[in-house]
């Protein structure tokens, strides 16, 4: 159902869609075509409801569709994400006149679960760094490269694709500070401390000269073959080291994000600190990582305090 052709007015509006998310929105590609998926899928199922034009939505177009969704399993955080992603359609729709009345204004959808991310504890997080470093000591440019991607991951909490993006003259080594081009193409500074400095000028010095090719252009990451690091090449890195610690539920580079959070508001950072850290628009966001703290705390005092 999902690839049926759409009615020529909804059909043109999804690419005109398209066209803002790419030339104004800034999106990601990934983000892009999520929004995208999210409505073909709405759009397919409003002209099998008989609509053909986009004048046609209604709000018990989108009830109906969202309704559906849930009853195929969709999670709430899930439903919450196709809201907001009608709710941007609309809105855009009704600026360029393609509807006069905004059909989702009073469209609500379930709250996300807040769910609290998997962390690795700080003993659990300098074993592996120690590990990596005893890897990198023998010299291999592999190892020395892995061991700078998991130091600069936990002391930044940058996001993956932020780190395969990184070039190396977005780093300020006198500083300590790193460049970083974030969601919606927005531009932010987060220092990072000795431990990662070292180990990334160990990767300038000894390990990226001996993977470095005429293409490999100003990447500050290499694969093996002398091109940037990707997305996937990190992730299977990152799950594999978690997998040898062997007693941690933790995956993926995001992990390390959650990780280089959760530790930074441990030792007293500032709330703000870590949003701008992160390059969270809201603050909401950051907050998540405060609950996992309070919930530390209170594990810690029912196992220490007498009267707990």
């Amino acid at each position: 159902m999902e690839n049926v052709e759409l009615p020529q007015d909804l059909d043109a509006a999804l690419a005109a869609f398209a066209g803002y998310l790419s030339g104004e929105r800034g999106m990601s590609d990934h983000t892009r075509r999520a929004y995208l998926a999210d409505l073909r899928s709405l759009l397919t199922h409003a002209a099998s409801e008989g609509a053909t034009r986009l004048s046609d939505l209604d709000l018990g177009t989108l009830r109906r569709w969202l309704g559906a969704q849930s009853q195929s399993g969709a999670a709430r955080s899930t439903l919450a994400r196709r809201s907001a992603t009608v709710r941007s359609f609309t809105a855009w729709a009704l600026r360029e006149e393609r509807i006069s009345v905004d059909p989702a204004l009073r469209l609500k959808a379930p709250k996300r679960e807040r769910s609290l991310p998997g962390i690795l504890q700080m003993s659990q997080m300098t074993r592996l760094l120690s590990q990596m470093e005893e890897a990198a000591a023998a010299g291999a440019p592999l190892a020395v490269r892995n061991r700078a991607i998991v130091e600069l991951l936990y002391a930044t909490g940058v996001r993956v694709g932020e780190l395969a993006g990184l070039d190396v003259d977005d780093l300020d080594p006198d500083r300590r500070t790193l460049r970083v081009l974030g969601k919606g193409n927005k531009e932010r500074t987060v220092p990072y401390g000795v431990p990662a400095a070292v180990a990334v000028d160990d990767w300038l010095r000894r390990g990226r000269p001996l993977l470095a090719k005429d293409s490999s252009g100003p990447a500050l990451f290499l694969g093996a073959r002398g091109g940037r690091v990707d997305q996937r090449q990190v992730r299977e890195l990152v799950n594999g080291l978690f997998e040898a610690l062997g007693d941690t539920s933790a995956s993926g580079p995001h992990a390390l994000r959650h990780s280089a959070a959760t530790h930074l508001l441990d030792g007293g950072a500032d709330l703000r600190a870590v949003q701008e850290i992160l390059g969270h628009s809201s603050l909401a966001t950051t907050q998540i990582y405060t609950h996992i703290s309070v919930d530390r705390l209170r594990k810690s005092y029912q196992q220490a305090h007498p009267r707990a």
